[in-house]
């Protein structure tokens, strides 16, 4: 595989897995660690997110966060944003959107953000003691990893 150069790039997988679909973003770090090898670039299982989370922030150049959103879209539908401020997140997070937008406001206040692109997987609600995906949001595992590659030009 051909790979642009993506040293200080890190991908960080956000959720719950508890929660169903909620945890979808641990679930892609996942996959991911158990089939692909991507030299270079560091794959962190972040789970619900807090501030123990804060030095990724600073120590990275370029991050791509995965998460769970319920915003309205169709289930399983993968979005990509490229948000410059907290503000530029969206609100509809799923059950951890104020951890995740308090880390991003702290980072910004300790000295600003690296590149940070934002894949979202949309999922109808959190399950409450479910560890397994739906077969909607399992299925859009793959479409998310496609996406990775295209942003790090990994063909």
């Amino acid at each position: 595989m051909t790979q642009e150069n993506n040293t200080n790039t890190i991908i960080l997988g956000i959720g719950n897995i508890l929660l169903g679909d909620e945890g979808v973003g641990c679930h892609v770090i996942n996959f991911i660690e158990n089939n692909y090898i991507w030299d270079g670039i560091n794959i962190v299982d972040g789970g619900t997110g807090g501030f123990h989370l804060l030095s990724y922030f600073r120590d990275y150049s370029k991050m791509i966060i995965i998460d769970a959103t319920m915003d309205g879209k169709q289930v399983g539908t993968v979005s990509i944003l490229e948000p410059k401020y907290a503000s530029d997140f969206p609100t509809a997070l799923s059950a951890h959107d104020i951890g995740l937008r308090d880390l991003i406001e702290t980072a910004v206040l300790s000295g600003g953000l690296p590149k940070i692109i934002l894949i979202t997987i949309s999922i109808e609600k959190i399950q409450n003691m479910v560890m397994t995906l739906s077969p909607e949001i399992e299925k859009s595992i793959l479409n998310v990893v496609k996406k990775i590659e295209k942003i790090l030009k990994i063909n």
